[in-house]
């Protein structure tokens, strides 16, 4: 069979163009495997003392409503993320960049299940290796030097829940699942793992479609939750044939730069809640600490009298959250004016100083603008356009905002302020803050509440008014 690398398509004969996503050169010849690992992974689900799932035709009035009681996994940042904790049979791929720590997040959240039976299969390290990333997680106190294949470390307590089986065979891995009964097998990694059904190396397309596929039905047969740790390419995507992303209930990845301390855990794909939320975490030689409130690790500890620092009220997800935006304007040096921004849209940054220089009547025609979000964050709330217009203005006239003003709002090509969505969260975050004035669009106030804010309110109609108020 012939598989597209790129979408996932099929097809008998091999094609210069995929017909389905439109790129050349993209399909590879992979040896489709028999029926023998269906049965396997049935077998290993029926040995382990799950009842096995049966299907059958259902009226849609006679199926129950209610969902399966989640896995709490000891982690708010994770629950969050996975829609409210992890759903059994489901199957869950993590992915991330090297040394970002997917390992580290997977066995510190494993580590403090203790009332859950973890197999935990690596596929890249050895258990002595894995031992001593446990004691530097300060996670595991003590732990038994059995020399089996499935070397058993003992979490907080002392209940041998935890297992780590060092191995790249499928099958084996199925072996192991047969004998220990685990409530929650974790693979790290997919593409370290391989088939003896499949002809090629560990990684290829074949390879990781077949073994995905076969954790696949021993999830959805079994009622086992399966997490899958993936590598990530040079361009940012997960490696693999599409299907990989296809075949799984949820898709989560870690994101940050190696060079600060903050990592994101984003879903990108989850069949059980909102691809709208993420976690912070903040990376520590502890290991990995959640972040309950980001605002405070966002925002520098002083930036009064600094010119080009703008706080904005910010939302990703349903979580609000304070962050800065900073801004510099320079005389071009070179002649042609550098537009650059980081964690921001490049293009809607070159939207908002056409608006400034159109509407306001600033001009930064002959002038280089670098845009930079605090903390290496990447927000795309639009909430943050006010704040990106005073943050280059207060560089240019090289004059600072006074502490104590934040402010939310969506700017038009017309130079109006426009309405943002959940408003009083962006109030209330900034009020806990202990911010004096926040600006907001007028449109704004129509049905809200002001005499529960401390807070002063200042409505706003167009971009004007706000740097009115902001500048004198």
């Amino acid at each position: 069979m012939y598989v597209c690398e790129n979408c996932g398509q099929e097809s008998a004969k091999w094609i210069g163009k995929c017909p389905a996503c439109g790129q050349w050169n993209t399909f590879k010849e992979i040896k489709v495997a028999d029926t023998r690992k269906q049965a396997v992974a049935t077998s290993a689900a029926a040995s382990a003392g799950h009842q096995l799932r049966q299907n059958k035709v259902l009226r849609l009035k006679d199926i129950s409503a209610q969902d399966d009681p989640r896995i709490d996994m000891h982690d708010g940042e994770l629950n969050r993320v996975l829609g409210g904790g992890l759903v059994p049979g489901s199957i869950v791929l993590l992915g991330g960049e090297p040394g970002i720590g997917k390992s580290t997040l997977s066995l510190q959240t494993m580590l403090a299940l203790d009332d859950r039976r973890v197999l935990y299969v690596s596929g890249e390290e050895s258990a002595h290796q894995l031992k001593m990333r446990a004691e530097r997680l300060s996670a595991a106190s003590s732990f038994s030097d059995n020399n089996t294949d499935a070397t058993e470390v003992s979490g907080t307590t002392a209940d041998d829940n935890f297992l780590i089986l060092c191995s790249n065979s499928l099958e084996e891995i199925f072996d192991h699942i047969k004998e220990v009964q685990p409530d929650i097998v974790v693979v790290d990694s997919i593409q370290t793992i391989s088939t003896e059904d499949v002809e090629s190396s560990a990684g290829s397309i074949a390879q990781v479609r077949e073994c995905a596929s076969a954790l696949l039905r021993f999830a959805k047969t079994s009622g086992v939750p399966v997490i899958l740790i993936g590598h990530i390419t040079k361009e940012g995507t997960l490696a693999g044939p599409k299907i990989l992303e296809h075949i799984v209930d949820t898709v989560i990845q870690f994101e940050g730069d190696q060079h600060y301390m903050y990592r994101i855990l984003r879903s990108i794909k989850n069949r059980f809640g909102s691809t709208s939320e993420l976690g912070i975490y903040e990376m520590l030689q502890t290991g990995l600490r959640q972040v309950s409130n980001p605002s405070e690790l966002l925002l520098t500890e002083d930036h009064d009298g600094l010119s080009g620092v703008a706080i904005s009220s910010a939302i990703e997800g349903v979580r609000p959250f304070l962050v800065e935006t900073q801004a510099l304007v320079s005389s071009a040096a070179y002649g042609t004016p550098q537009r650059s921004a980081t964690g921001f849209d490049q293009r809607r940054l070159n939207m908002l100083l056409a608006v400034l220089e159109k509407r306001v009547g600033f001009k930064l025609m002959q002038k280089d603008v670098f845009l930079n979000i605090a903390g290496g964050l990447r927000v795309t709330d639009m909430a943050m356009d006010l704040s990106v217009i005073a943050a280059v203005l207060s560089s240019n006239v090289d004059t600072p905002i006074e502490e104590g003003w934040c402010m939310a709002g969506e700017v038009g090509l017309s130079g109006e302020v426009r309405p943002v969505a959940r408003i009083e969260q962006r109030i209330s975050e900034a009020e806990k803050l202990g911010f004096q004035h926040i600006i907001i669009p007028k449109y704004n106030l129509s049905g809200l509440n002001r005499k529960k804010f401390h807070i002063e309110l200042v409505p706003v109609r167009k971009v004007e008014e706000a740097l009115r108020a902001l500048f004198g």
